[in-house]
């Protein structure tokens, strides 16, 4: 399985003293030398961590995929469409919450949904919709025109019981299943850790995860490089 590494928290970090240190290209670089297949940001309406002049240097530095976070927007889609992420991942957005809190609410936004990545995938660039694990959502990403979903792991992540944890896998696995039969590439992500990851592996229908804040909080303690390489080479 794929890992695609997202360096918001980097920047948080960094905007904490709002100086230069620690830089989201440099930890983006450590990420791909060390194996990752993507580096992941969110540009934020309010540009809490990443800011423009980070996607433009992310955009200039990063050789494998560049994978841009963002709210379905005027504003946004004018800079996916400037910058030429490698791909645009769609996303719930409200200023009050810590982090992205759910799935995209695509039945109540399908036909904006439709208008909106027509611009985007004429620019090149490749669609994914953050999506929760639930096949009406899946088929409605696929008819508007998303090249990938992004299943919403958030709530696997939070059960602490094995027989809720692997009914909740039961569901991803399901939807995972669905959306690759409809022609969607499959990631997931959302709560990831080094060790809750190891039983997604075995959904072969998702190619990549994507996991941003766990690999910092690692990286703080073993360092970025050993994070990294924890999640793609697991012990045993």
């Amino acid at each position: 399985m794929k890992l695609a590494v997202n360096i918001d928290h980097i920047a948080t970090l960094r905007n904490a003293r709002n100086e230069r240190e620690p830089d989201p290209v440099a930890a983006a670089l450590l990420a791909e030398k060390c194996g990752a297949s993507g580096i992941v940001c969110h540009l934020r309406e309010d540009r809490r961590h990443i800011r423009d002049a980070d996607l433009e240097n992310l955009r200039k530095s990063v050789k494998t995929k560049l994978d841009l976070e963002m709210a379905m927007t005027a504003e946004m889609q004018a800079i996916a469409i400037r910058t030429r992420p490698d791909l645009v991942t769609l996303v719930p957005e409200k200023r009050e919450e810590l982090t992205t809190e759910g799935g995209f609410a695509i039945a109540s936004q399908y036909r904006e949904l439709v208008e909106f990545i027509k611009p985007i995938r004429e620019a090149g660039i490749g669609v994914s919709v953050f999506i929760e694990p639930e096949e009406p959502a899946i088929a409605l990403a696929a008819e508007a025109g998303a090249d990938v979903v992004e299943i919403h792991t958030g709530p696997y992540s939070l059960k602490e019981l094995q027989e809720e944890r692997e009914l909740e896998l039961e569901r991803i696995r399901k939807a995972a299943r669905f959306a690759r039969n409809l022609g969607l590439r499959v990631v997931a992500g959302h709560g990831l850790n080094h060790l809750n990851v190891a039983p997604l592996r075995e959904i072969t229908e998702i190619e990549e995860v994507s996991i941003g804040h766990a690999i910092i909080a690692r990286a703080v303690l073993i360092g970025m490089e050993a994070a990294v390489r924890e999640i793609l080479q697991p012990a045993g």
